[in-house]
């Protein structure tokens, strides 16, 4: 391989590219692709207020509308004037409270312009966290999506010091409360409002240096911290990004890039920064069409709709979309064998150096039995994914290599606005996260790696540090914790990520493990738990894994199983379960196709990592019951916690 393509990155010159504040970056946008489709919206899910206030047309029930940038930029300004209206100056923190939907992108624009400092809030916050994300930052404003938002709000609303609520969807007027309205009522006040002097006066007065986003951290590891991101952090990594996937002269034109024809379908949480970065700033910037997966339940008929050329994703939602695709293709015994012939012959096609007549003719056979249908299914016109967010099973990111839906996995934190690593699409190496962007430094801090971790590295094994303008500026009112979050290394001051990689001798970096999840045996052993738990992405039969260990002698492991997947294998074997899930996990020939598929995993470890005893458990984890992260990591403490007494008997019983 060459460094070509790393020089080129920065030798790339390109009117996106550039040093502006957030508002600055979108009015240059707007100017440059008026007429070029920059929205769109789905009918039938929301009752939106902008609909109601003949802001923008209602979209057929079950399809899309769009709009232009220019029409976009019309909305943006006059929600801008209305929240000046409201009484948000330069400075003021006003959250969001929504899923992800054309609103929010709007909503954020606009106060980004109006001057104000956008603190992003789950869809899923409890109201014990709304009110800690609204007091914590001193939001003095908020924009919620609907009645049962507003009504989280407003339970907590004598905590908080809130001017003014604004809802997305139409609501029931709330009797002698002037101080809540609708979005469309905010634009109209806007639009009444609006003078072009005082909104360009509104821009010119922000500096890169200024606060845009106050990002709360989803709390894997305790309290949400609120994470300082300034407009030069944002738009540093704009830059940086599209460096990477932009299009470039020197790029093969087989290649796909990130450009005004790009068409994302976004529905990771827009207030997470891995989508705000990714699937909006870095989109918006580039001129693209975003599409809106506005329901969850009706994502599969959202890829088909919008045929996206690209999406971003974390890794759960990948293996989620692999168990749909092979449940479809193997509803039958003979479908099944041709999948798994195919799926086969696609790893192996992906592996080799040089595939050769005969493999390449089975991949032909194989792209044309089953590939082009995956392809179909999710709309045709994918030409790459980008997985963060966490840890991707190679095995998982290369079958899908060989199904022609190349995965590009990338690694970032919310402190570093988000992107450090990705994957070039010139040449992407399956099981690392990449090489770091251009204008990132990166290095390792040897002491944090384990013996072990040291040992296998194909580089040099540690914890990740970096230096780059994507960096935070610190944790809002913690100035401790954001003196502990930084080291010092021969003068010069580096972040810590607190994640555990292997810095390759080819530059790229390879993720090894959270160091503070790493399992520390009894026995003195290390043991990071990730790429065990990855290894079961693939598996048929089951649904989730959480390796387990730590203090003790062995690695244990509590497992959910894949319940529609072995009622299957049942019928196919003759062989009755109970109706129960929690009868299910105490079947004894559920334990034994389980504990087939953790000897298979057993296979690709050190003995001493292998998982020696596991249990069973019937519930699944997920955001809903407060045992995933709203990106999809698991929340290790509360499992813990969950399941406490399955975890007691698995060393009690030894």
């Amino acid at each position: 391989m060459t460094g070509d393509w790393r020089t080129a990155e920065q030798a790339f010159e390109h009117e996106v590219l550039g040093e502006s504040t957030l508002p600055e970056l979108f009015e240059d946008t707007a100017a440059r692709y008026t007429d070029r489709p920059a929205q769109g919206y789905k009918g039938g899910i929301y009752d939106r207020s902008l609909v109601e206030n003949e802001v923008v047309p209602a979209a057929p029930n079950g399809d899309y509308a769009h709009l232009s940038y220019g029409e976009f930029r019309g909305i943006v300004r006059n929600l801008a004037a209305g929240f000046r209206d409201l009484g948000v100056e330069g400075g003021d923190r006003v959250g969001i409270f929504a899923n992800t939907r054309m609103e929010w992108a709007q909503s954020d624009f606009a106060l980004l312009a109006a001057g104000a400092t956008v603190t992003t809030v789950y869809a899923s916050s409890s109201p014990r966290q709304v009110a800690h994300l609204l007091g914590d930052s001193g939001s003095i404003g908020v924009v919620v999506e609907g009645e049962d938002a507003l009504a989280d709000v407003l339970a907590v609303e004598d905590e908080l010091d809130l001017e003014f609520i604004v809802t997305i969807d139409h609501v029931p007027p709330q009797r002698d409360r002037d101080d809540i309205l609708s979005l469309g009522d905010v634009h109209d006040r806007g639009r009444d409002a609006f003078d072009r002097d005082a909104y360009d006066g509104w821009i010119e007065d922000q500096s890169v240096g200024d606060l845009a986003s106050l990002i709360y951290t989803s709390g894997t590891t305790g309290k949400p911290k609120g994470v300082e991101l300034t407009h030069r952090n944002f738009r540093a990594n704009v830059d940086q990004c599209f460096r990477r996937f932009g299009p470039r002269p020197d790029k093969d034109p087989s290649l796909p890039v990130t450009n005004e024809e790009s068409r994302l379908l976004s529905y990771l949480p827009l207030a997470h920064v891995f989508e705000r970065l990714s699937g909006h700033f870095l989109m918006f910037a580039a001129g693209a069409h975003v599409c809106y997966a506005e329901s969850p339940d009706t994502l599969r008929e959202d890829f088909q709709l919008v045929k996206p050329t690209t999406a971003t994703s974390v890794p759960r939602v990948y293996e989620k979309l692999y168990d749909a695709i092979r449940t479809q293709a193997t509803e039958s015994p003979v479908k099944e064998k041709i999948f798994n012939w195919a799926t086969d012959v696609g790893r192996d096609y992906h592996d080799a150096d040089d595939p050769g007549l005969a493999l390449s003719a089975k991949r032909a056979v194989a792209d044309k039995l089953v590939f082009s249908q995956v392809r179909d299914a999710i709309g045709g016109e994918i030409e790459f994914f980008i997985s963060g967010g966490g840890s991707l099973s190679a095995d998982l990111c290369a079958l899908y290599h060989g199904m022609g839906l190349p995965i590009l996995e990338g690694y970032g934190l919310t402190e570093t606005s988000p992107v450090v690593c990705v994957n070039p699409p010139e040449d992407p190496k399956v099981g690392t996260i990449g090489p770091a962007l251009p204008d990132t430094e990166i290095r390792v801090d040897e002491n944090v790696a384990s013996p072990e971790q040291r040992d296998h590295a194909d580089g040099t094994a540690g914890e990740l540090l970096v230096r780059g303008p994507q960096v935070f500026r610190g944790y809002y009112g913690l100035p401790e914790r954001t003196e502990e979050a930084f080291t010092e290394v021969d003068g010069v001051e580096w972040f810590r990520t607190g994640d555990v990689v292997d810095l390759r001798s080819d530059g790229y970096v390879q993720f090894l493990e959270r160091a503070k999840q790493i399992l520390t045996l009894s026995t003195g052993k290390n043991v990071p738990p990730g790429p065990i738990e990855d290894a079961f992405a693939s598996s048929a039969l089951v649904e989730q894994a959480m390796v387990l260990g730590d203090g003790q002698k062995f690695v244990s492991a509590i497992v959910v199983p894949a319940f529609e997947n072995l009622r299957k294998l049942a019928d196919e074997q003759a062989v009755d379960l109970p109706g129960d899930r929690r009868a299910v996990c105490r079947d004894e020939w559920v334990r034994e196709q389980i504990q087939g598929e953790v000897e298979r995993v057993n296979e690709n470890f050190e003995h001493y990592e292998q998982i020696k005893k596991f249990r069973l458990v019937p519930e699944e984890f997920t955001e809903e019951n407060d045992l995933m992260t709203p990106t999809m990591k698991k929340k290790r403490r509360n499992i813990l916690d969950r399941f406490a007494d399955e975890i007691e008997l698995i060393y009690e019983e030894s």
